[in-house]
């Protein structure tokens, strides 16, 4: 077995590294007090282009798009030491385009799709939002009821969707919706994009959200689309959009991975120089096994989601390890980070640092694509019939 990253994996990490040390970094003390005083932790329209444009001209741009549309071409086991460095900071940017999404477009995309959508998508030149969940169907999208059906050249949606991020700012959504069976069967389910502004996809509640963020309740009238914006096979949309859900968990995990590392790091930087009754907390066994199981339990998720990593790049099964990752990293992140908050004390308690806002992500984190208790669940069943 080979646990040496290939040098270039490595050069990119440490440019990523470096990029947001020194682009990212140091617009968190802004967005903090921004924050505090009750507006968005979001980057304004200026801090966003002037980002853009420097990642861009580091080449930061499609990392793991193909190459013929003008991406790196980069596989999954790359992109997990490139997420875990973005998830050292608080700022919610994303380089373009983002993982999940790009994959499940590279997987069932037309060429006429992949002119319209996924080229532009590459490029950086749009947006785009997942339309999965619903009242009724969160950690299990088999529960659908939005529905979707054939009208002549087009299809017609109706339904209603909750929790999608990204609404406000998608230049497209990738809608579920049922098109055959009943809500609780896989089967039955595609996947079709809707453009923003289509009468019918109505952003109809703006939900706010922990840390400053906010997710979208989304209805479909009648909402009308022609029959070419069905994306992938029809009524086989479930498996390729386990794929992209994958994807997420994976990348998830790396920045679940980033977070604790620099909660870990302001730990041990912190701890020598704090003395209670004498002594450095450095010196004491509580902070010490904190530090230890810290360190043991990062450097242990790290090795799952390069394996994790490393089966899809290799098509392998990973329903599993997905969930595996998913739960085991953002439940570890969750423990550092709070043990980090519990040692600076008072201090770990304000908005003056950024531990708040990684606690905030990492809690949003343990919920959004799958919760613990689900990917707990899935494990167990998966494990469980190996024995039957």
């Amino acid at each position: 077995m080979e646990f040496e990253l290939k040098e270039e994996w490595r050069m990119l990490k440490d440019l990523v590294a470096r990029f947001v040390r020194e682009e990212l970094v140091p617009l968190e003390p802004a967005l903090l007090q921004r924050e505090a005083e009750g507006g968005s932790i979001g980057l304004s329209e200026e801090e966003g282009a002037r980002i853009d444009r420097r990642s861009r001209e580091l080449g930061l741009w499609g990392l793991d798009a193909p190459q013929e549309i003008g991406g790196s071409d980069l596989p999954m086991a790359a992109m997990v030491g490139v997420n875990e460095e973005m998830g050292h900071s608080i700022v919610p940017y994303y380089l373009p385009p983002d993982t999940p999404n790009l994959r499940l477009l590279m997987l069932t995309a037309t060429p006429e799709q992949k002119k319209r959508y996924l080229e532009p998508y590459v490029r950086g030149e749009t947006k785009s939002a997942i339309v999965i969940s619903e009242p009724g169907a969160g950690g299990d999208p088999s529960g659908l009821s939005t529905r979707a059906v054939r009208d002549g050249d087009h299809w017609v949606i109706n339904g209603r969707k909750i929790w999608i991020s990204n609404l406000e700012r998608a230049d497209f959504g990738i809608v579920m919706a049922r098109t055959s069976g009943s809500p609780g069967s896989r089967g039955g389910i595609s996947a079709f994009i809707v453009d923003k502004g289509t009468p019918g996809f109505i952003p109809a509640r703006k939900i706010p959200m922990i840390g400053g963020s906010a997710t979208w309740e989304v209805l479909f009238d009648d909402c009308r689309i022609p029959a070419g914006q069905l994306l992938g096979t029809l009524d086989q949309g479930f498996e390729p959009m386990q794929a992209r859900l994958g994807a997420r968990r994976v990348q998830m995990a790396a920045w679940a991975i980033g977070k604790a590392q620099r909660a870990l790091d302001m730990l041990c930087t912190y701890a020598p120089q704090r003395k209670t009754f004498g002594l450095p907390l450095s010196e004491r066994q509580a902070i010490q096994w904190w530090i230890a199981d810290a360190a043991t339990r990062i450097h242990a998720t790290r090795l799952m989601t390069y394996e994790c990593a490393w089966r899809i790049d290799r098509g392998l099964d990973v329903r599993t390890q997905t969930s595996m990752v998913k739960a085991y990293a953002t439940e570890m992140a969750w423990e550092v980070v709070d043990r980090a908050m519990q040692t600076f004390g008072a201090m770990g308690m304000t908005k003056e640092l950024p531990l708040q806002q990684m606690a905030n992500a990492v809690r949003l984190m343990r919920i959004y694509e799958g919760p613990t208790e689900v990917h707990r669940m899935v494990v167990a069943r998966n494990t469980l019939a190996r024995f039957r």
